[in-house]
């Protein structure tokens, strides 16, 4: 082992014993300090591995590790993604001087084998997200992982049981909560002020996607094994239909978010980040929080829906329209829907006004009266529990250096998940739930209760118990 490495995991060692693993709150980092120090020092540079390298993962989570760590392996089953990932890595180490020794490889498991990694990039699809983040926890690795974490309720309760035990750093992807220009915290630090009265409503429209049509089955492109990109998920015929666009109609990559197979559409996709920040307002993302009931309203899938089970298994089969009501404690309601008036964003309502914001901008009266009566400057800090961080990754690394706890956490993910997984199975079995926040259990519906979880197919099972 390098010097380099030694001197790392000496540091890593030494402060989780001293930070008393990840139960403290992301604040108790040093500021951007050790982020900084991360990013100059080799002594102190991660030593990274990414699983998974399509076009999100270069778009923001390597763009900005890169800058504090170094990647020395790839892993995905689609060659062509791994090819790319390969020549932008290599290009950019060359560009700082340095010899590329990157491996690549098409199994995630070859990537934790490896004893010097530190950190993992989870960017796979969202139905592999659960099994390698707890692979990766279980080999000692910290953890970075796109949004949504999770395909079901029971897949963050495994999460957080392994977690728990591993005592790993893990941050999810919602870069709403650290960045957008501080706006949504903004938002919330104004809901919390009283300026709008007692917050009575929350409607957070996360949007819709178009219907694809019947999508005849394809031949498998070149250098995609999958077999195991499916993992997890029954093995069906590889389908796709060019609509001029990217990716066109598929089951792959990037349209796999409007199957059930593998995704939960906008209520997962969009839902991550609004229905997250609506109930970080309302102070019902901890244990035993969480909703009351859950009431589809209105409800729309391109395929017809049986006992919860699309029928059609040639096209898009996730709920495109809908308006889903939520009941909170304190009689709080929020609306999670497709389309409203205001367009993606959340609204706040309250007995004495009511305002919107959105990742382009905040607006009400409400919002005009900031100019001239400013929120104190503490208000965003006591939202956030301490300083206010820097940017998404930067928050990462600092809390790998203190074994603090990220503010993208997967506790308060896995609460936001779960209320976006109930309103899924209401869409889907289009019934009212009834939901025991402290037992994480449907009350009221054993068609529910049973889609808390999902058959996984053999050989790429999760053997956590819940």
């Amino acid at each position: 082992m390098s010097q380099s490495h030694s001197t790392r995991r000496d540091f890593l060692k030494t402060s989780t014993l001293a930070a008393a693993g990840a139960t403290l709150p992301y604040w108790f980092t040093t500021g951007r300090t050790l982020a900084e120090q991360a990013a100059r020092s080799p002594n102190e540079r991660l030593t990274i591995g990414c699983i998974g390298t399509g076009d999100r993962w270069k778009q923001d989570p390597y763009s900005r590790m890169k800058n504090y760590g170094d990647v020395v392996s790839l892993c995905d089953v689609d060659q062509n993604h791994l090819r790319e990932a390969l020549d932008k890595v290599s290009s950019d180490q060359r560009a700082q001087g340095r010899e590329p020794q990157i491996e690549t490889h098409e199994d995630y498991r070859k990537v934790l084998d490896r004893k010097d990694i530190d950190t993992v990039v989870i960017v796979t699809p969202d139905h592999w997200h659960s099994k390698i983040a707890i692979d990766a926890m279980e080999a000692g690795k910290d953890v970075y992982c796109e949004k949504p974490l999770t395909l079901t309720i029971d897949e963050g309760k495994q999460i957080i049981k392994v977690l728990e035990k591993t005592k790993r750093v893990f941050q999810v992807g919602t870069q709403q909560r650290s960045e957008m220009n501080q706006r949504f915290i903004t938002a919330i630090a104004l809901a919390r002020s009283g300026r709008i009265g007692k917050l009575k409503k929350l409607t957070c429209d996360i949007g819709t996607f178009e219907e694809s049509g019947a999508i005849p089955v394809a031949t498998v492109p070149d250098g995609l094994n999958w077999e195991m990109w499916l993992g997890q998920a029954p093995l069906v015929d590889f389908r796709f239909k060019d609509n001029g666009k990217k990716w066109g109609n598929s089951r792959c990559h990037y349209e796999f978010r409007w199957w059930y197979e593998y995704s939960g559409g906008k209520l997962t996709d969009w839902g991550a980040h609004h229905v997250d920040i609506a109930q970080w307002a309302i102070e019902q993302n901890g244990p035993g929080q969480g909703p009351i009931s859950v009431e589809p309203v209105v409800v729309e899938h391109p395929s017809p829906m049986e006992n919860g089970m699309p029928t059609q298994d040639d096209r898009y089969n996730c709920a495109h329209k809908f308006d889903v009501k939520v009941m909170f404690p304190g009689e709080v309601e929020m609306r999670i829907v497709s389309q409203s008036p205001d367009n993606n964003g959340i609204l706040f309502e309250g007995t004495d006004g009511r305002f919107h914001v959105s990742r382009g901008g905040m607006k009400g009266a409400i919002v005009e009266d900031l100019k001239t009566n400013p929120l104190p400057p503490e208000a965003l800090e006591k939202v956030y529990g301490g300083p206010i961080p820097a940017n998404h990754q930067e928050n990462f690394v600092n809390c790998i250096k203190t074994r603090a706890r990220p503010i993208s956490d997967v506790w308060s993910h896995h609460r936001a998940m779960t209320t976006c997984h109930l309103a899924n199975i209401a869409l889907r079995l289009n019934e009212t739930l009834a939901w025991d926040a402290k037992k994480e259990e449907i009350t009221n519906s054993a068609r529910g209760r049973a889609m808390q979880a999902r058959e996984q197919r053999k050989g790429y099972e999760i053997n956590v118990p819940v």
